[in-house]
């Protein structure tokens, strides 16, 4: 099963990461991450406001607590010959390579130079690129999840969603037509 490494930009905003983990919970690739990683995102979370902050180190603990092998140790000193754009990303690719990945998962596609991943054997991928390739290749699979996380997005905004403009909104219009039709 490909084994994908998730960067903090696709674990926050909250319904790209439940339709992350949804696809991971039916089988479609093992997620990875590593502490660095998850905490990149619960300081993100809680920039926006302190409450969106303490929800996510909630969900971080239940994402630790479901997929227990998808934690990645990073070394305690990180390669010094891996160059990227942003050198503070530099322990993401870190992560990939020492998980195993195949795929690095990121809304950040600059920072990540698809011929500096290649000398590592890993693909850079796009989450409306990775979540479409799924929808063609697992149908059955993809609906229940997406129909699930849009239900749940409804319940807490206590609203209906518009679900093409919601995932259009997080950066999934390829995903949100496909899904449309």
């Amino acid at each position: 099963m490909t084994r994908i490494l998730l960067d903090a930009c696709v674990l926050f905003p909250s319904v790209l990461r439940e339709l992350l983990m949804g696809a991971a919970g039916a089988g479609l690739f093992v997620p990875l991450w590593s502490e660095r990683i998850l905490e990149e995102w619960r300081r993100a979370a809680a920039r926006k406001d302190t409450a969106t902050g303490a929800i996510a180190q909630t969900e971080i603990l239940l994402l630790k607590a479901r997929w227990p092998n998808a934690m990645v140790t990073l070394p305690d000193q990180l390669p010094t010959d891996i160059f990227l754009p942003d050198p503070d990303d530099v322990h993401v690719l870190t992560a990939a390579i020492n998980g195993q990945a195949t795929e690095l998962l990121t809304a950040n596609t600059r920072d990540f130079p698809a011929r500096v991943l290649a000398q590592h054997n890993i693909l850079r991928r796009h989450p409306d690129e990775f979540l479409l390739e799924l929808a063609h290749s697992h149908p059955r699979e993809i609906r229940p999840v997406v129909d699930h996380v849009m239900q749940n997005a409804a319940k807490m905004q206590d609203a209906p969603q518009n679900q093409r403009a919601k995932l259009r909104k997080i950066g999934l219009p390829r995903f949100a037509k496909h899904l449309a039709i």
